[in-house]
């Protein structure tokens, strides 16, 4: 019944959630209405499903409606605001390239806006409803507990602590009799876990919950079958590693579970879009870019000898390897005369960099400080060896050098731009600084950072921060 009743409930909010955009665009157009251009409610019709289209998908893979009950406030803003953000550019580039111009970004703007602010109202009376019945007893789970360690009085704290979630915690079970009576952080171990199908038929219990050691793991089984055979839930904690970075999730492979431990995002949703922004930025900024491309190139032929173009082998996703394209800025033998500079590197770590390198041609000390080199990562960045946004892919012999920590900067795709390359950029003379950034960007990547660096990047380039 509580599987059901959650699926209805998820449906109803996902209907209502639906309404809630179509009376949004509705008010939008009357609004829109009192300006100078008017167009009929008919012609907005495959727009208007592109938009309830987005809306309900950032919502659905977002998590919105994913144990909703269990949410917090500050959760729901969170989705709702990553919703308006990402469905916002992608309904723009949708309507840009359908070549929807009726489609105004006021009109847009304000419907989102509306939408936004609708759904989050909607949310939140929602969860306060939900509290308030939970807080008068109505709809609560009874919960068992096996397992009096400190992980287990930690989730039994939780519980009682956050009794809006509607799990209220029955009892504890134990492997020694001893501890049968005892009463911990104020419930009272009922008995043993070969009490478990007595317990089962006294209390009316709704599910287990397993926070055992690692060497109880081959003694519970015969109470998850037996769990199993009368239809309750239980839950197994599994937080039985002290990793640092790593978060845990549960994964199938062949039938197999097994816990995955991953240090880099896997939401595949917002990955997906880190990639469409990719393709469709590099695409127009290809475009858009190409005759200072043009001049560039003409210009390094014109200046000195050697090709327009700089390829360099470069490491890529866990060790994988691309050439990376830049505009060459050195003299033709830039790569044989490296080691007689090796002694003037200003950089400390695994790197190459020096202020005033003497294989700089003229042009290209100019191409350098503007970024200009860099332009033609942006096929990189469109054939999907690179992304906008992400470390500084590093050359193979540099990471021969790295440290094991070193490493995980290579765990997620390389990009054009970094934190490095807006917070600090050749300033920072210390390789395991730069690392630190990349490690913060990847534990704490978003798509929002990712619009964030990007536009931090612009007066960074303009202004030449911290270029050599």
């Amino acid at each position: 019944m509580f599987k059901e009743y959650s699926s209805f409930l998820r449906r109803l909010m996902i209907l209502v959630d639906l309404v809630i955009v179509y009376w949004s665009f509705l008010l939008a157009y009357a609004w829109r209405l009192t300006s100078d251009v008017y167009y009929p409610l008919s012609a907005y019709s495959w727009p208007f499903l592109y938009l309830v289209i987005i809306w309900a998908a950032c919502l659905f893979y977002l998590g919105m409606y994913e144990s909703f009950r269990l949410k917090r406030i500050r959760d729901i803003l969170l989705i709702i605001y990553q919703t308006f953000t990402i469905g916002f550019f992608l309904f723009t580039a949708v309507c840009y390239l359908a070549r929807t111009v009726h489609v105004a970004r006021a009109l847009t703007l304000v419907t989102f806006g509306l939408a936004a602010i609708f759904i989050a109202a909607e949310k939140i009376i929602l969860i306060y409803i939900f509290r308030h019945f939970r807080r008068k007893g109505v709809n609560y789970h009874n919960v068992l507990i096996v397992g009096t360690g400190a992980r287990a009085q930690r989730l039994i704290d939780s519980f009682d602590e956050n009794r809006e979630l509607g799990l209220k915690v029955l009892g504890i079970l134990d492997m020694e009799k001893e501890k049968i009576g005892q009463t911990v952080h104020g419930h009272r171990v009922l008995g043993t876990l070969n009490d478990l199908p007595r317990i089962t038929k006294e209390f009316i219990i709704d599910q287990v919950f397993f926070v055992v050691p690692r060497d109880w793991l081959g003694q519970i089984e015969l109470a998850i079958l037996y769990l199993e055979k009368l239809g309750i839930s239980s839950h197994v904690a599994i937080d039985h590693f002290n990793v640092v970075f790593a978060r845990a999730r549960q994964s199938e492979y062949f039938n197999i579970p097994f816990l995955t431990l991953e240090t880099t995002p896997d939401d595949l949703f917002q990955l997906l879009i880190k990639r469409l922004m990719d393709i469709f930025l590099s695409t127009v900024a290809l475009i858009v870019l190409s005759p200072i491309m043009a001049i560039t190139a003409i210009l390094v032929k014109m200046t000195s000898e050697g090709p327009v173009f700089f390829t360099q082998k470069r490491v890529s996703v866990n060790g994988r390897i691309f050439n990376l394209f830049k505009f060459r800025t050195m003299v033709k033998d830039a790569e044989s005369r490296l080691a007689q500079l090796k002694n003037l590197n200003e950089m400390k770590g695994p790197v190459f960099k020096i202020d005033k390198d003497p294989r700089i041609t003229p042009i290209g000390d100019f191409l350098r400080k503007a970024s200009i080199d860099e332009l033609p990562q942006l096929w990189n960045v469109l054939k999907g060896d690179m992304s906008l946004v992400g470390p500084r892919p590093p050359i193979p012999s540099e990471v021969s050098q790295y440290n094991d920590w070193h490493r995980r900067r290579l765990s997620m795709r390389p990009g054009i731009t970094c934190l490095w390359q807006v917070g600090g950029r050749n300033r920072i003379t210390d390789f395991d600084e730069w690392a630190k950034l990349d490690l913060e960007y990847i534990d704490h990547w978003s798509l929002w950072l990712d619009v964030k660096i990007l536009l931090k990047t612009i007066p960074v380039v303009l202004l030449r921060v911290g270029a050599k």
